[in-house]
């Protein structure tokens, strides 16, 4: 894309509510793709036919890498980005918190009518962290360690 067509597009995105912030990680898409060798991946459609694939790559209980693949607008694109900056480097308790909050203080604005491409983000991240823990018992480990105590 060429410069003057960037500046179009982060003018339209502007216009249409979008912080900065958000507009820079649609036009970077530094977290968009696919991890060829992720321990873990799940797709997740939202009720407004988003789709979004994030594919997880772990080293003990740590998110040591992860991207996203996103079938969807320029807010699910901003939104599916700033999960992957709050997520990598986090364990897998410490991403389980990340929520609404968190996002948009990475994101920092969407159009209102696209917070729910925020809470699809959230909800593929959430869902792939406990198919990942049930797959591979490290929810268990936790609970028998708590009840050892």
């Amino acid at each position: 894309m060429s410069k003057s067509e960037q500046d179009q597009v982060r003018e339209m995105l502007a216009e249409a509510g979008y912080s900065e912030k958000a507009i820079d990680y649609v036009l970077s898409r530094e977290q968009i793709g696919v991890l060829e060798d992720a321990d873990h991946s799940t797709l997740v459609k939202g009720p407004c036919g988003d789709t979004m694939r994030i594919s997880l790559k772990l080293e003990g209980d740590k998110i040591k890498d992860a991207k996203m693949e996103v079938l969807g607008c320029p807010g699910a694109v901003a939104s599916a980005c700033a999960v992957i900056d709050l997520a990598k480097g986090k364990d897998l308790e410490e991403a389980e918190k990340i929520d609404l909050e968190s996002l948009f203080k990475v994101v920092e604005k969407l159009p209102d009518q696209k917070v729910h491409c925020a809470k699809l983000a959230l909800a593929t991240l959430k869902r792939a962290l406990r198919e990942y823990k049930e797959k591979t018992g490290k929810g268990a480990e936790k609970e028998k360690a708590e009840a050892a105590g």
